[in-house]
């Protein structure tokens, strides 16, 4: 069995075998070594707490890392894992602590895809109020929504396998500066 004491779990490295537990969540990730052609998943079940708020964007903020997003962008999927729990947390779950948040990196060669998974009701995109409009300046609703579809490449909301929301968002991987592809490069050699 796998100790629940929060100080001897949080130790383990991201590529640990063992799962990573936290005082709300069960932690398994997938051995992480580059990124190969294989897709990698990790999946993550959190009690719907305000502090799992954090938990899931710092564990997004390593899991980026690990997969060698550079620092901007891992500030992008952080904050928008958080934006996208935070939802969960508020909206989805409506602050119900036996209901599961479930968060779920999927690892490709390209790009990191994460599911932002709720218990509620769910949610149809369109009748979100877009917070830009004059008259939603004001209001708080619908700005999560404009963080992650502004910082992610790819956002959609699916409906989940329970019936609530599976908020879904994916991010590129960049080639790091002064990396060139194998055929920019040959072609850079020959001039």
């Amino acid at each position: 069995m796998i100790p629940h004491d929060a100080t001897t779990c949080r130790r383990a490295p991201l590529t640990s075998a063992n799962p990573l537990c936290y005082p709300y969540c069960a932690f398994h990730a997938a051995r992480i070594v580059g990124m190969t052609s294989e897709v990698k998943r990790i999946e993550v079940i959190m009690e719907t707490l305000l502090d799992s708020v954090s938990l899931a964007e710092n564990i997004s903020l390593r899991v980026a890392a690990s997969a060698g997003f550079g620092e901007d962008d891992r500030h992008k999927i952080g904050m928008s894992v958080r934006e996208g729990v935070i939802n969960a947390y508020r909206y989805g779950n409506d602050t119900q602590r036996q209901k599961k948040i479930r968060l779920i990196f999927e690892l490709e060669p390209e790009k990191i895809v994460i599911h932002v998974v709720d218990q509620g009701r769910g949610f149809n995109l369109a009748d979100v109020r877009d917070p830009l409009a004059e008259e939603n300046l004001l209001k708080p609703s619908g700005r999560g929504i404009f963080l992650m579809r502004s910082f992610m490449d790819e956002f959609s909301v699916r409906v989940g396998e329970e019936g609530g929301a599976d908020v879904v968002m994916a991010k590129h991987l960049r080639a790091p500066r002064g990396h060139h592809s194998g055929a920019h490069s040959a072609q850079n050699k020959e001039e």
